[in-house]
């Protein structure tokens, strides 16, 4: 058993406790209280981390650790389709080795930002699977864009045969087919399988479906993508009224709403949850992310990172600055539990993660405090790499 003990905990779950201590057994937390409290119900060896804030580690709701290595090869481009070319043409030059190391470097950025969690959308299914020194939620991405007669869902199953935390991801409405989706989710509740799509991401996915033009629309029609799905209604629309995602997904991204879509979501009651990116939306110059207006309607929000081909870095602490600054009238506290207890609850884990509580996972962070103003406000302040980690219990 062992007892940390800082000027701040921050639990998630109530008031933050000053001059507060967690007790750790095992793997998880056993009981957490002010100082006082625990020192006289538990002896044990005790590491006292000063004039720190205590807080459950982060969760990376969104990120793609396979582009790790493409950090700055892609400058912005004039529209997301060319952007889609740029990183088609710097994958072909990735071998195996290359992605192993990409997946190997991006654990390594994401861990010294706090991140204890992460859901990494894969491209590629590299064999064996790496080593995995945080916990993760695997999500393979498919796509049948260019044969839709192939079960690709198949061949990923085995793939992750016997891998604890499974997602399955078909890519975007435009590169899997509606039947592949539909595979999938049947695939997904009969396995138990969490489910994720990128959906309504950027302005070319927009006039592809609502006006069936655009570089991405000539561009898939080209290469002989049935386009009967187009021109009716928005991407967004056209997903959610054919059945093929709904709530309970995570749906990452969700910049480009029609009207019409935020009165779907507010007659079909959740759970809906998404995840925004802030500083790879600003990347791409998309239009404002609806944050309040999916507020409002219940929608549940979490952060991600995205990936290094549209990102300088994994840190979810410049993710919740940047979400802040386009977004002044959210609290910080609000920001904190985006990368904490709500992604938490979209994982299936609210009271194992994102929380520090008896039962809880002991995953932990700690970073400076130096003990002025708000703690929240501190949090998303911080711009240093985190100084003390522990996951399931073990220092790392």
């Amino acid at each position: 058993m062992n007892i940390v003990r800082a000027r701040v905990v921050v639990t998630m779950v109530g008031d933050p406790i000053d001059d507060g201590a967690v007790v750790v057994s095992g793997k998880t937390i056993e009981a957490v209280g002010p100082w006082r409290d625990i020192a006289l119900r538990y002896p044990g060896e005790v590491e006292d981390l000063g004039d720190s804030i205590l807080m459950p580690g982060l969760i990376n709701a969104h990120c793609h650790l396979d582009y790790t290595r493409l950090r700055g090869v892609i400058p912005p481009q004039n529209s997301f389709a060319a952007w889609v070319g740029q990183i088609n043409a710097a994958k072909k030059d990735l071998t195996e080795s290359d992605i192993v190391c990409s997946i190997a470097e991006g654990y390594a950025e994401l861990r010294k930002w706090g991140t204890t969690t992460v859901c990494n959308l894969e491209a590629y299914l590299p064999k064996p699977l790496p080593p995995t020194p945080l916990r993760t939620w695997w999500f393979p991405e498919l796509i049948d864009v260019r044969d839709p007669s192939q079960r690709v869902e198949e061949e990923v199953l085995r793939h992750f045969e016997g891998v604890p935390h499974l997602g399955l991801c078909p890519h975007a409405p435009y590169t899997a087919s509606p039947d592949l989706y539909r595979r999938v989710a049947r695939m997904a509740r009969e396995k138990g399988l969490l489910l994720s799509t990128h959906l309504a991401e950027s302005a070319d996915e927009e006039a592809m479906f609502a006006r069936r033009e655009g570089p991405l629309f000539e561009f898939l029609q080209s290469i002989g993508r049935p386009m009967d799905d187009c021109g009716r209604y928005s991407s967004f629309g056209n997903a959610v009224r054919n059945g093929l995602v709904g709530p309970g997904w995570l749906l990452a991204h969700v910049n480009e709403l029609a009207e019409a879509d935020f009165e779907w979501i507010a007659a079909h009651p959740g759970p809906w949850r998404v995840v925004h990116c802030p500083l790879s939306h600003a990347y791409f110059g998309h239009r404002p992310f609806p944050w309040r207006r999916l507020h409002e309607l219940g929608v549940e929000i979490s952060l991600g990172t995205d990936s290094l081909a549209s990102n300088e870095s994994l840190n979810l602490f410049a993710e919740m600055r940047q979400a802040w600054r386009t977004n002044p009238w959210i609290t910080s506290e609000h920001l904190v539990r985006s990368v904490t207890t709500v992604p938490a609850r979209a994982l299936g884990m609210s009271g194992k993660l994102g929380v520090i509580a008896p039962g809880a996972y002991a995953d932990l962070i700690a970073l400076p405090f130096a003990g002025e103003g708000s703690v929240y406000d501190a949090i998303v302040a911080n711009p240093h790499p985190i100084p003390w980690f522990m996951l399931e219990g073990n220092r790392c």
